[in-house]
């Protein structure tokens, strides 16, 4: 399986503070400078020491011919090194301490290297077409869809939401989340008169006729029942009966009520333009503008809406709600193989791997992100910029070279070794050309 972008190897043993592991790079880094700074100050010595040799020994009129070329090149060198040690140290220090006009640049000019340095990351990286050009070649979503339809990364992403799902619950005290509930849905609910918007509710669904599919099922249940209503007929008519009527007088008035009931439900039920029907129709007509322009009937709607917002069922709503609802996604969170984490890895991967096919969504995706970045880039640019120069404008003068020099020393005392090396070639190279001129 590949590894997700960034991902590491585990280890058993406990992560070092940041402040310790960054202390810990900078005493490395300090230490290769005094090297690099000690090797090249052995190089300036050696070639002294080469130097006070050759003197010494051309003094005594010792050696040969071979003593002027090994003092030229020391003595060339010597110059080499001095010449860039001094061009190194001017950047961060005065040399020997002694104040010499344009040396610690980097202390006396600090802000406006800051400046400079905060310019030319706005120009040169936030520029909107550098920024393009980068995302276009990173391709962004076709590296994140591959990464997301891995099932591996999927169950991943589904546990770290799971995580930041619970993190949030447990942040939320429930007294807050209960009177967002409350305010936003159950107090909402209530605010405004019941009567208008339910009487024009139902005036639309009249006007499209959205009524007979229930009458038709009314009228369909009373003749279900109708048919089976004769032992309730029976013993109603026998219940109620005069003492003195015969059973069969009664039984025979039984049956003409049941035929009657069952050809009455049947016409309602078969037709649909039936007086009854035609009435509800009307009655429900009536009703819905009295809800709307009769005070009397809004007044009644809004006595219910009070007995209704009334009851502990719905003053409880908020409370419960959220109760509930928190209680599931607690458990939801919690079960790795719940429904909720499930869906979460299945729908993650499923974008994933619409992402690696669907070129056209790729390109939307794409374009998304360019016009977010461009937007960024192209509004705070500045702002952006603006970090690195008031981050070198906050440092001490004195503390900024030494960090410069701590990032940038250890490299520049390679300037200082070849300029050791290179000037003692040149020196030897000058000798001798001049000692073939003149002398040979």
């Amino acid at each position: 399986m590949e590894k997700a972008p960034g991902n590491t190897a585990v280890s058993n043993r406990p992560a070092e503070p940041l402040g310790l592991a960054a202390a810990l790079g900078e005493a490395d880094k300090r230490r290769d400078l005094w090297r690099m700074k000690a090797f090249a100050t052995g190089l300036l010595a050696l070639a002294t020491a080469i130097y006070l040799f050759c003197r010494w020994t051309e003094s005594r009129g010792a050696g040969g011919d071979w003593v002027g070329y090994v003092r030229a090149a020391s003595e060339a060198g010597m110059v080499g090194a001095l010449a860039d040690w001094f061009a190194v140290t001017a950047l961060f220090r005065h040399p020997l301490g002694i104040p010499i006009p344009h040396t610690a640049i980097i202390r006396r000019k600090k802000d406006q290297l800051g400046s400079s340095l905060g310019s030319f990351v706005g120009t040169n990286f936030l520029a909107p077409e550098v920024v393009s050009a980068k995302l276009k070649s990173a391709e962004i979503s076709w590296r994140v869809g591959r990464w997301m339809a891995d099932p591996g990364h999927a169950a991943r992403v589904a546990q770290e939401s799971s995580m930041i799902l619970r993190a949030l619950v447990g942040v939320l005290r429930d007294e807050d989340v209960e009177q967002v509930i409350d305010n936003t849905i159950v107090r909402r609910i209530a605010e405004p008169q019941w009567g208008p918007p339910i009487g024009r509710v139902l005036a639309e669904l009249l006007a499209d006729n959205r009524q007979r599919a229930l009458l038709d099922l009314l009228a369909e249940r009373a003749h279900q029942w109708a048919l089976g209503a004769q032992e309730t007929i029976d013993r109603i008519v026998l219940r109620d009966a005069p003492p003195w009527a015969p059973r069969f007088v009664n039984m025979l008035l039984s049956e003409r009520i049941y035929r009657e009931v069952v050809e009455f439900t049947w016409k309602i039920r078969s037709d649909p333009d039936h007086e009854v029907r035609s009435a509800v129709n009307r009655f429900l007509e009536e009703f819905a503008d009295d809800l709307q322009y009769d005070d009397a009937m809004i007044a009644k709607a809004e006595r219910v809406k009070a007995q209704i917002m009334g009851r502990e069922e719905i003053t409880g709503m908020a409370e419960a709600t959220w109760r509930a609802a928190k209680r599931l996604i607690l458990e939801s969170v919690d079960d790795p193989n719940s429904t909720l984490r499930r869906k979460v890895a299945e729908n993650v991967q499923q974008l994933g791997e619409r992402l690696c096919a669907d070129a056209d969504m790729r390109a939307t995706v794409d374009g998304w992100l360019d016009r977010g970045a461009r937007y960024l880039v192209e509004n705070y640019a500045d702002e952006i910029s603006t970090l690195v120069t008031d981050t070198v404008a906050r440092w001490d003068a004195e503390e900024a070279s030494k960090k410069i020099e701590l990032q940038v020393g250890r490299d520049l005392q390679f300037i200082r070794i070849n300029g050791t090396v290179v000037g003692s070639l040149a020196g030897l190279t000058i000798y001798t050309i001049s000692h073939l001129m003149f002398v040979g």
